[in-house]
């Protein structure tokens, strides 16, 4: 009789204690997962009104059109400056150097070929 009442106290116990702190620590885990992510938004919100006040400025607007586009102005010249140019490729069979002159004749170089196969 004193163990059903002792197993019907531990179950009660648990169902008391363990099971709602188990269910608040899960919370409080995702309520700190819920608060970062709302500072990135939050950040990320700041991020765009500061674009939104840099596009009411007619100067900012020119600025990025200039750079993005290459717009200039009437009368203004737009100028591109190229990068260095690298070494030259050599080109397959023009800038090839010439074969060295082993002095074997066709003949030799047919017999050598020949004598390679085998």
């Amino acid at each position: 009789m004193w163990v059903v009442l002792v197993t019907v106290a531990l179950v009660g116990v648990l169902f008391t204690t363990v099971f709602p702190t188990r269910t608040f620590l899960a919370q409080r885990a995702t309520l700190r997962a819920s608060t970062e992510e709302l500072g990135v938004i939050n950040e990320d919100n700041r991020l765009l009104e500061e674009r939104i006040r840099l596009l009411n400025d007619d100067t900012e607007i020119e600025l990025m059109v200039r750079k993005l586009y290459l717009w200039v102005r009437p009368g203004e010249r737009a100028f591109a400056v190229l990068p260095a140019p690298g070494p030259p490729e050599a080109r397959p069979g023009v800038d090839a150097p010439p074969e060295a002159d082993d002095g074997v004749n066709a003949v030799g170089r047919v017999w050598n070929w020949f004598t390679g196969l085998f």
